[in-house]
């Protein structure tokens, strides 16, 4: 397996595209994105656990029950959630797409971030369909990729090559997603695309097995979105054999995609809103994986922790504390805890109590960009990683006024 450029593109068969229709205010900033195959697809997706659920999700939904689709669009810039038209101005973009595409509306997928509440207008989005299907290109996953982005900071696209069966295959995606980010099941947004031969049903175990450990183990702010949504498409024009049931092709499909989720969540997390370091927190010694996985996401979601780790200050009390509060059963007399990052690493719990450690060089571990925050709870094997980011001042500025 290795990594590759192209994105969503580097699969067999995808083109992609995007422009400015209008939707956003800033004529700079691209705002209409569009993913689509050239062969029909097998298609899964996973979306919030939020009661409250953009119109595009609900639709998205319905078009994928019977797993097949083709195309996504996406805009940027109004979320299309809590709208009394929310569902028709929906469905108008499935229509608007399949008409471009020449195919069924049935067979789009409709996303749409950004601002919730406010009506999302049709017209920008009819008025430049046609152009931006005339754009799509084998090298347009950039452009798309933009085309999703609100408060994202950084493009985030990956894609993987790897063997099926003696045949070359790709699977490749992009994300977006900075704020709002507290997934239950994906988050924010992120679409896959693979050249890969694969069932519905177990394209959609893979997606639904892999976000347990990848995009569900994400927190940026604690807010779980109303909006989030991963898709997978899978054309098949790899050529190898189809997974159609377990086995050792479809455990290899499972290492390629939890290769690009991974990335993606890490791109994600390090671009959180604000933030000026990425966190990543490994656990280690638990009794079971729900018990690492309830304690890494309690240290990455504490507010506390959070600030400290933008001040550079080893106060691991507060992780201590994140542990406790955790509802995971620890023996907490048994709980270690060190930081680790490129400038080096360095010890600060051991049996649940501190140890004498040098500041002066915890601050230099702690004022890189990327840190590793090790937990090792002593009482059995398991393990899991959360990610997150730092708690800065730059994300009140940025949804202090987010919407005005």
């Amino acid at each position: 397996m290795k990594l590759i450029s192209g994105g969503v593109c580097a699969a067999k068969g995808f083109l992609a595209a995007g422009v400015h229709c209008g939707i956003r205010k800033n004529r700079t900033k691209k705002d209409l994105a569009l993913i689509y195959s050239q062969a029909p697809c097998s298609a899964a997706a996973v979306y919030t656990t939020n009661l409250v659920k953009g119109a595009p999700l609900i639709v998205s939904k319905s078009h994928l029950s019977d797993g097949k689709a083709q195309a996504v669009v996406c805009n940027s810039g109004n979320a299309n959630t809590c709208n009394a038209n929310g569902i028709q101005i929906a469905e108008e973009m499935s229509v608007l797409t399949a008409k471009a595409l020449e195919i069924s509306p049935d067979d789009v997928v409709v996303a749409s971030t950004g601002v919730i509440g406010q009506p999302l207008c049709i017209d920008p989005i009819a008025e430049h369909m046609p152009q931006l299907a005339s754009l799509l290109n084998p090298n347009g996953s950039g452009d798309a990729c933009e085309a999703i982005m609100t408060t994202d900071t950084k493009p985030k696209e990956i894609a993987v090559e790897f063997q099926l069966g003696g045949k070359t295959c790709h699977i490749g995606g992009i994300a977006k997603g900075s704020g709002m980010i507290h997934p239950n099941m994906a988050t924010m947004l992120v679409f896959l695309t693979t050249d890969a031969a694969i069932s519905p049903q177990m394209l959609q175990k893979a997606l639904s097995g892999d976000i347990q450990k990848t995009f569900n183990m994400i927190s940026v702010d604690g807010d779980t979105s109303t909006n989030d949504m991963v898709t997978i498409l899978a054309n098949g024009l790899a050529g190898n054999a189809p997974i159609d049931s377990d086995g050792e092709d479809f455990a290899q499909f499972m290492k390629a995609l939890n290769t690009v989720n991974i990335h993606l969540c890490r791109s994600i997390a390090g671009d959180g809103e604000g933030a000026t370091k990425l966190l990543e927190c490994k656990v280690t010694g638990a009794k079971d994986w729900d018990a690492a996985k309830t304690i890494a996401k309690s240290v990455v979601c504490s507010s506390l922790t959070k600030a400290a780790m933008f001040g550079a200050d080893a106060n691991w009390g507060r992780i201590l504390c994140a542990i406790g509060y955790s509802g995971a059963q620890v023996d907490v007399s048994k709980v270690a805890v060190s930081f680790r990052s490129p400038a080096g690493e360095v010890a600060v719990c051991q049996d649940g109590a501190g140890i004498d450690f040098s500041e002066e060089v915890a601050k230099k571990v702690l004022l890189e960009t990327e840190i590793e925050i090790l937990i090792s709870l002593g009482d059995g094997s398991a393990e899991a990683t959360a990610w997150g980011c730092d708690l800065t001042y730059e994300y009140v500025h940025i949804n202090g006024d987010y919407r005005t």
